[in-house]
């Protein structure tokens, strides 16, 4: 045996895949604050409410180490990928978000992921479009944000020159 006759494990899952009902859970993610430093600095969020804990303690409505809506959306994305959209996903095409409850430092999140839409594709052989309800949940079963991305993923039968070119300045 070899190692191509081995299943790859942590790939994703094609649209076939994935009917409507179907549910799924991601595995859970701690926050910390090297996560809400990392993030707001590598994306320039200088929020007082994100870095400043004086400001926080004396003059914010919300108490405690706020996370940014933006960050949760970004790690929920990071577990899905690693699960279901690894190596099928060929384009995210839109969302709705709405932010439900504050996240904080320390908290502890995961996905759950409701099948809402799935189709073939009309124009893209070998695709499918899928739209999922994802729950962003705390450790206290708290909802802190939903989203409904439609995604553009691979069909089992997908292949390559089955797509149009992506390529600039090609048909």
């Amino acid at each position: 045996m070899t190692s191509d006759d081995i299943e790859t494990v942590g790939m994703g899952m094609t649209w076939e895949q994935l009917p409507v009902g179907r549910r799924l859970r991601t595995i859970g993610r701690t926050i910390g604050e090297p996560d809400l430093s990392a993030f707001v600095n590598a994306t320039g969020m200088l929020e007082v409410l994100f870095t400043n804990t004086q400001y926080l303690e004396h003059s914010s409505a919300i108490k405690g180490r706020v996370v940014p809506a933006a960050l949760l959306y970004c790690f929920a994305e990071g577990l899905l990928i690693q699960s279901i959209v690894q190596g099928v996903g060929l384009a995210f095409l839109r969302m709705d978000l709405e932010v439900k409850n504050p996240t904080f430092v320390g908290d502890t999140i995961h996905v759950e992921v409701e099948v809402i839409e799935c189709r073939e594709s009309k124009s893209r052989p070998g695709t499918g479009l899928v739209r999922t309800r994802n729950t962003i949940v705390k450790q206290d079963g708290a909802v802190s944000l939903v989203y409904t991305p439609l995604r553009l993923l691979k069909g089992a039968d997908w292949t390559p020159a089955a797509s149009p070119s992506s390529s600039p300045g090609k048909p």
